[in-house]
């Protein structure tokens, strides 16, 4: 067991989203994050206005570094900008690694946030290293166009993929967790009034945690959906527009 996960994702400074969620999320877990940023964004509850990639040349240097000193087995990956940044990252990934990707495409505020020649260079290089994808029936969508679900799921070389349905769900939300393409289990949340910034971020970080932990995926990801539904009800509004998951857990 390794009690830290490497984190490169991207800094929201509203506390919403991004590396802010991955730390207060991996922190609850008692796991230690090492954390990356990827992006620089202007951004509130409301919008993004901007998004400014960080160098993939001080990402690389950064990733060395921590490797020369510190053991890493489990990598959390969320926001990346720019094609250099996905083939900096996917080279650096070696086969020991277990990648956890939230394929962030586009924000919970419906701001794009990744271009289509990035999308591609995700598809090609950094897939074939997840181990546990995370998408929503869009990023899913992008990511396997003009495909139903099951054969989008299978076209994908991600050994595990949970899809999140909170995009198009009314009332009830599925989550279904799929292992080799094929449908594994299903899990049911009632859908809570109102919009949230960054349970994506949330839900990821907690299954790299608990992967980080030795937990088998299947229960990982049960207790990651628990625990994300839990942040959402006692979730708090600190901004105009949406609220921010509870992760302290008392």
């Amino acid at each position: 067991m390794l009690d830290r996960v490497l984190v490169l994702s991207g800094l929201d400074p509203s506390g919403g989203a991004g590396v802010v969620a991955d730390i207060e999320t991996l922190n609850q877990f008692g796991v230690t994050p090492l954390p990356i940023v990827t992006a620089l964004t202007v951004q509130n509850t409301a919008k993004v206005e901007e998004v400014q990639a960080v160098d993939h040349q001080l990402i690389k240097k950064q990733l060395d570094s921590l490797a020369n000193d510190i053991d890493i087995n489990v990598i959390k990956i969320g926001l990346l900008t720019s094609a250099e940044q996905i083939i900096t990252i996917a080279n650096w990934i070696n086969e020991e690694h277990i990648v956890v990707l939230d394929p962030i495409i586009k924000a919970s505020t419906a701001d794009e946030l990744l271009t289509q020649q990035s999308v591609d260079t995700l598809k090609q290089v950094l897939l074939p290293k997840v181990k546990i994808l995370t998408p929503n029936t869009f990023e899913l969508e992008i990511l396997a166009p003009n495909l139903d679900e099951q054969s989008a799921i299978l076209s994908l070389p991600c050994e595990w993929v949970l899809l999140t349905t909170t995009d198009v769900s009314d009332s009830l939300i599925e989550h279904r967790l799929y292992y080799q393409g094929v449908l594994s289990e299903r899990f049911s949340y009632h859908k809570l009034p109102g919009q949230y910034h960054g349970s994506g971020c949330t839900l990821s970080s907690a299954i790299s945690a608990l992967i980080a932990a030795d937990v088998d995926v299947s229960v990982a990801v049960k207790r990651a959906l628990d625990y994300t539904y839990q942040t959402l009800l006692t979730a708090k509004r600190i901004g105009k527009m949406q609220y921010h998951p509870n992760r302290i857990t008392p």
